[in-house]
């Protein structure tokens, strides 16, 4: 572990090397005078080298925290959607193993590929591509972000995706990536509301998004289960924008751009008169308030990664949103 003294050296070398790199953006005046806008000034978020060591220290605290189930060892280095989930997967299993994680095996990521890109102020961002012990058939998208310089480097997103179906990013001539704005009109759905129309396609069926596993094959799968005998299931879905929780989208090469974003959903299940809610798992119920009589509400987050191509001549199927990989995890429930 970094001491405090060590810790604060390391912060004041990355804030002067900002500093430096904001110092080749100044713009003359007219009259000679220097005029520095630190804020405006378009700079890479980071440095391969110390992408590394936050991926490695997120690596050792998400390891500690998952082989003690304690929630502390590991939220200096999530947030957010993860963060959301993270916080509720170690809580559950700290209540029924207060012990520590029995069955803890530790997670290794591999083959990394960092994408950083180029942006003006905060908060800053870059994405590793890895590989997981975890999974053999998908790589783990791993979004890390950070918000001032005295902050430490937080993952808000893992999502894994199918192996080959990360694409290839816009970059310039240093190898650095391009960020599209959350107000972006050249895609097919604007990343900062891409959110809401993903909740509203669950809902009704409608709007941009291609055929998938979290898109067609997710709606069916809940329309199969929304009435069985003595049981109804009830389907909420709200978007998830806020602070961490907000879109980040990256340029690919072909002028569309990979879309993080989060949504909120609810699953409330009714048992008829005589019938009771089939019993949760001890990992559910740890997590949840109140007596399980006749209804239970479960809430859960849910993180997704997107290709959302740019706007197709003319419009048409050239326009769909492919959901590449989601994560969702039950954050809290309700028993009534």
């Amino acid at each position: 572990m970094t001491t405090l003294r060590s810790g604060r050296r390391l912060r004041r070398r990355q804030r002067n090397a900002l500093i430096a790199a904001a110092l080749t953006a100044l713009s003359l005046s007219t009259g000679g005078c220097v005029v520095v806008h630190g804020e405006r000034a378009v700079l890479p978020a980071t440095t391969p080298g110390e992408a590394a060591k936050a991926l490695e220290q997120f690596t050792t605290a998400y390891n500690r925290a998952d082989r003690a189930y304690d929630t502390s060892l590991d939220a200096d280095h999530t947030t957010g959607t993860l963060a959301d989930i993270d916080t509720a997967r170690l809580t559950a299993g700290h209540a029924n193993h207060p012990a520590g994680n029995p069955r803890h095996t530790p997670l290794k990521l591999t083959d990394v590929r960092f994408t950083i890109p180029r942006k003006a102020g905060w908060p800053r961002w870059f994405v590793a591509d890895t590989r997981s012990n975890k999974s053999s058939s998908a790589r783990w998208l791993l979004v890390f972000l950070r918000r001032d310089l005295d902050e430490p480097w937080q993952v808000s997103y893992l999502t894994p995706v199918p192996r080959g179906a990360v694409p290839q990013f816009a970059r310039d001539a240093d190898g650095f990536a391009e960020t599209v704005p959350a107000d972006s009109p050249e895609l097919a759905v604007r990343p900062q509301e891409l959110s809401r129309a993903y909740v509203d396609y669950l809902q009704s069926g409608n709007g941009s998004f291609a055929d998938g596993a979290h898109t067609s094959v997710w709606r069916a799968q809940r329309e199969r289960n929304a009435s069985k005998p003595g049981l109804a299931t009830q389907y909420i879905d709200e978007p998830l924008t806020e602070g961490d929780h907000a879109p980040l989208a990256l340029r690919t090469a072909d002028g569309g751009a990979l879309v993080f974003f989060s949504t909120h959903h609810y699953r409330k299940q009714t048992a008829a008169a005589g019938t009771t809610v089939p019993a949760p798992n001890q990992d559910v119920l740890a997590l949840t308030k109140g007596e399980i009589k006749q209804s239970f509400t479960m809430e859960f987050v849910s993180g997704e990664v997107a290709l959302d191509p740019g706007k197709a001549s003319g419009g048409g199927s050239g326009d769909a949103v492919i959901v590449l990989g989601r994560v969702q995890g039950m954050t809290a429930a309700q028993g009534g």
